[in-house]
């Protein structure tokens, strides 16, 4: 497995940290590159590392993808010259995103000109907003949203206090949150509801977690704020573009996964794109059964999550590769859940009961 780190001029004074993994035995030059996009206060640590098995990047790689996980400014190994600290869903979603996917396009040691892009909570919004603004100068082939909103059709009670006002959360300054993380763990731990809102002790191993930590970043105040009124008005509007309005010609096939007890994106607000979207191809992969709660961590780092999510993506994205593959009806694949199809058998890939 190679790994190799590549640092990208942004254009706006930051360069940007990307990692590029890929099995060089097994890489196919007929898959498109796949760009992973870290979320909300986190950086791209995460899809590297697992806590009892193979991480997303080395499962994807050993499929023969070549995986880049993207840090954005302020995240990760990404490093200031000049550039402003305060950023928003354009300088994330259109500047860094826009810089990132070309750098990978020009870059990439498969034969494709699109980048099939998985974004991770808040970094499948930045691939809608990327989306949206670029339109047909987008270098985006298969968008993959993992518990990702679009429009705040419904919102947990928590989040929705926490992002009130759009001008006192605009107003506060975090510095150091992964050290109070880690004074907190102990407290956090003794706590399983207020955990279970975020990951399953049941499904990850806990023990882990201060590894974990090193995934979380500083919240930022002008990103806050931009937050708070996006709640506030449903739509999120970034440069005078109505994000869901600029999707709706929008063709790249789509997959949407849900968490069955995601505390963080409730259903109805992941969807939204589902909906919005007007790809021939658009499907839904929900994960967790009744008797196994699946929250919006565990999507990435649990004992489930080889099987239920990082092979059923693996799966959908080579099919969208495919010269042969054909279009799929929208919302075909959400009746195929209702017979329960397990995502090998099912010609789509909305899981119903993992198998």
């Amino acid at each position: 497995m190679i790994q190799e780190e590549h640092f990208v001029p942004n254009g706006d004074g930051w360069l940007l940290a990307l990692k590029q993994t890929y099995d060089p035995e097994k890489l196919r030059p007929d898959l498109r590159p796949v760009a992973i996009v870290p979320g909300y206060g986190m950086n791209a640590f995460i899809f590297g590392y697992h806590p009892t098995g193979m991480s997303m990047e080395a499962y994807w790689a050993s499929r023969g993808f070549e995986v880049w996980s993207l840090n954005l400014r302020a995240q990760g190994g990404s490093r200031r010259q000049g550039g402003r600290r305060r950023y928003g869903f354009y300088e994330a979603g259109v500047t860094d995103l826009g810089s990132a996917l070309e750098y990978v396009v020009r870059n990439t040691r498969t034969r494709a000109d699109r980048v099939d892009g998985v974004g991770c909570s808040l970094g499948g919004t930045y691939l809608y907003v990327y989306l949206a603004v670029m339109g047909e100068k987008s270098r985006l082939g298969s968008l993959v949203a993992m518990g990702a909103p679009l429009q705040w059709a419904e919102i947990h009670p928590a989040l929705k206090a926490a992002f009130v006002s759009p001008f006192w959360v605009g107003q506060i300054r975090l510095r150091g949150t992964r050290h109070l993380a880690r004074i907190g763990l102990p407290i956090l731990k003794r706590l399983p509801r207020l955990l279970h809102l975020y990951m399953h002790p049941e499904l990850i191993d806990i023990s882990k977690l201060g590894e974990m930590l090193q995934t979380i970043e500083d919240p930022n105040p002008l990103l806050n704020r931009e937050l708070a009124q996006w709640i506030r008005a449903g739509d999120l509007h970034v440069n005078g573009v109505n994000v869901p309005r600029g999707l709706a010609a929008a063709k790249n096939p789509l997959l949407v996964v849900l968490a069955n007890a995601d505390g963080i994106v409730p259903d109805a607000s992941a969807l939204s794109a589902h909906a919005a979207m007007a790809s021939p191809v658009k499907d839904i992969l929900r994960v967790g059964t009744e008797g196994v709660a699946v929250a919006h961590a565990d999507l990435f780092i649990s004992e489930v999550s080889q099987r239920w999510v990082f092979e059923p993506l693996a799966d959908w994205l080579e099919k969208q590769n495919a010269p042969a593959s054909g279009p799929v009806r929208p919302g075909a694949a959400k009746r195929r859940s209702r017979r329960g199809h397990s995502p090998r058998k099912s010609r789509g890939c909305d899981a119903g009961k993992p198998t």
